[in-house]
């Protein structure tokens, strides 16, 4: 279900995105689609809304993103260079622009104490006028039940996936 916060946050967002003729793509795991499904269910959506990825097993990050096996064995699933990793993968596996990648622990089980339950890492990927590739990542640690970590990752990653493209693509215009 689409809350009325992940709705605004869409709305804005497919603003900046449609007036800098961008599309994004998605790679998502602790949030199993609902990024995606919040931005597709405005009418329209597919004019900025490219594709996206639901990567919940780690097999899956490797598959559909490129994520190197390796990496999610040394780093695990839920760090800052598999989230990095998988939002790279989500751009070089599709045409959009920019990319919003989010891996966790949502919980109530799964959690340890070096990775606690609400434990996510959320990764926005772009290309530059030159094409260049760009990356950055961010930890953030929720509080509540499952539901709430999940809807709090999804509305943090369309916020500062807004943020990112009125930052970085305004610089190019």
């Amino acid at each position: 279900m689409v809350t009325p916060r992940l709705e605004t946050l869409c709305e804005a967002l497919a603003q900046v995105l449609k007036a800098h003729k961008l599309k994004m793509v998605t790679a998502e795991s602790c949030t199993g689609g609902l990024i995606a499904a919040s931005c597709t269910q405005l009418s329209g959506s597919s004019v900025w809304f490219e594709r996206g990825f639901v990567t919940y097993s780690n097999a899956a990050k490797s598959e559909s993103l490129g994520v190197s096996s390796s990496l999610i064995e040394t780093q695990g699933a839920v760090s800052e260079e598999v989230a990095k990793a998988m939002a790279l993968g989500a751009l070089a596996h599709s045409p959009a622009h920019v990319s919003v990648a989010v891996t966790g622990i949502a919980g109530p089980t799964g959690g340890s104490a070096a990775k606690p339950v609400g434990t996510v890492w959320l990764a926005w990927a772009w290309r530059d006028s030159q094409q260049a590739t760009h990356c950055e990542a961010v930890l953030q640690q929720f509080k509540g039940s499952r539901a709430e970590v999940r809807y709090a990752t999804a509305e943090l990653a369309l916020a500062q996936l807004t943020e990112l493209v009125e930052k970085r693509f305004s610089l190019t215009k």
